[in-house]
């Protein structure tokens, strides 16, 4: 898949509505003199080059750079070398993308590296809490048996994977096990660490510096660090409660030209949406006549309530759709699968052969045993109808007390707040921890504030008093003026 590149053409002279462009500085380079002398022509090499000029002040912050194919073409390599050396330079802060206007000199950071988003959502604490809502993680005791799995695997069968360096990267048995109730027709079918693994890889395949890349408003705050490690700009689509609204999905199509989409199609963290039958309908209607890389990640899929609904059902040949079994068999299985075109996923794959290779195998027979063990599916089932009740069960608590929370898929609720901080000041002071909305935020200008809480630790015994406590850290008034972000 081709996709054209924002900030990389003659577009770049185009400053869309509401773009905020730097003043022009005196030190701007044209491309013949910012090649000059640039011996390395390595992403390094020309990495290299631009650091010391923008620590020497000879390109000063603001300063607009020539395009990446204008570079290219000076120095004779091809866009990918600069586009390289560019994400590199954007991983550091050294210079920062601004989709069609350009790419700038930005500062660079001196000390400390910013704290990521999803740092920012779990820091470190020594303070003990009664109940801990914060973690977004399932509930041991909810979870299938591990062991009776491992005691599965013989030990003829543990023996021969261990020893295989070039077998199947994908367990021919597990892809034949997940084909039957994938989405669509998947043409490759590949297994990662996770589901952000398989998310990472994409992305730093397919998205270049300076993409506008279309994401849920709120966002899980790790798909918004790797869209800043990577340079490129997050496009927030806010939701309601069927999923992406189709208003401002194509709005961002046609303001951005989005190089990609991330969407969670059921049980969406933080806010538990699942996407309506209709609303595929919509937004695949608004993509189709683009070539927009469209992710889905179906974290919850097992313990999840709604069915699964996927763009990739009718936009088979953009989209790759990442299944996790985290949730529902164990995170430290660390396995995700991921299916959609070739055209997509072979790079990825190749890649990956540089470095990790491929999934271990022992945990692909892991999983596949637990997949087709009754007593394991039946753990499952029961897991997803349990987290359903005490979702609900603390939604009317909370009702009781006055406070609305909209229905959720999965294990998280998206509590409103009339002030984050307070709340989560209140809420502390009584011994629970939650989780700050802010990180989750992808817009600049936040509609209104919220905390999220993971139910999977509620007992029916922390029911009274728990929603007591939040109902109160609703209604929490701040006790000073809030910044939300630098």
């Amino acid at each position: 898949m081709t996709i054209e590149r924002a900030g990389t053409d003659d577009a770049d002279d185009r400053v869309p509505p509401g773009s905020t462009v730097p003043p022009p500085s005196p030190a701007v380079m044209s491309p013949s003199e910012f090649t000059a002398d640039l011996d390395d022509r390595t992403p390094a090499g020309i990495a290299a080059v631009l650091s010391r000029r923008i620590r020497s002040g000879a390109l000063a912050p603001g300063s607009r750079l020539p395009t990446v194919r204008e570079v290219a073409r000076e120095l004779r390599v091809s866009p990918a070398t600069v586009n390289q050396a560019w994400r590199a330079l954007a991983a550091t802060g050294a210079i920062v993308a601004r989709g069609r206007a350009g790419t700038f000199v930005g500062e660079l950071p001196s000390g400390r590296p910013a704290v990521g988003r999803y740092q920012r959502l779990h820091p470190p604490t020594d303070s003990a809490f009664r109940i801990d809502l914060s973690r977004g993680t399932p509930d041991p005791g909810l979870l299938p048996d591990l062991a009776t799995a491992l005691r599965t695997i013989t030990a003829v069968d543990a023996g021969d994977l261990a020893a295989e360096y070039l077998g199947d990267a994908v367990l021919p048995e597990l892809a034949a096990r997940v084909r039957p109730d994938w989405p669509f027709r998947a043409e490759r079918l590949a297994v990662f660490d996770g589901a952000l693994d398989a998310i990472d890889r994409l992305l730093t395949l397919h998205i270049r510096l300076g993409d506008a890349v279309a994401v849920e408003d709120p966002c899980f705050p790790p798909f918004l660090d790797l869209l800043a490690r990577l340079g490129a700009k997050p496009i927030a689509v806010h939701l309601d409660d069927s999923g992406l609204i189709p208003a401002e999905l194509s709005r961002a199509v046609a303001d951005f030209g989005i190089g990609a989409l991330i969407l969670q199609p059921r049980a969406q963290n933080p806010t538990g949406v699942s996407l309506a039958a209709r609303r595929v309908r919509e937004l695949t209607d608004i993509l189709r006549a683009t070539d927009t890389l469209i992710v889905e990640d179906d974290h919850s899929a097992g313990i999840a309530s709604a069915p699964l609904r996927s763009l990739g059902a009718r936009l088979p040949r953009c989209t790759v759709h990442v299944r996790s079994y985290s949730k529902s068999h164990g995170a430290d299985l660390r396995l995700a699968v991921a299916g959609g075109p070739a055209e997509l996923l072979d790079p990825v794959i190749e890649r990956r052969m540089l470095g990790a290779g491929w999934t271990s195998r022992l945990l692909q027979r892991v999983l596949l045993t637990m997949l087709d063990d009754p007593a394991a599916a039946d753990t499952v089932t029961a897991a997803r109808a349990e987290y359903r009740r005490r979702s609900t069960e603390l939604r009317r608590e909370l009702a009781v007390h006055g406070v609305t929370v909209a229905r959720a898929d999965g294990i998280n609720l998206w509590l409103p707040v009339a002030d984050e901080n307070a709340a989560m000041i209140s809420l502390a002071a009584a011994g629970i921890k939650v989780a700050p909305g802010g990180p989750f935020e992808a817009a600049d200008t936040p509609r209104s504030d919220h905390v999220r809480l993971t139910v999977s630790p509620v007992t029916d015994a922390d029911l009274p008093w728990l929603a007591t406590e939040l109902a109160a850290a609703a209604s929490a008034a701040p006790t000073y003026r809030r910044i939300r972000r630098a």
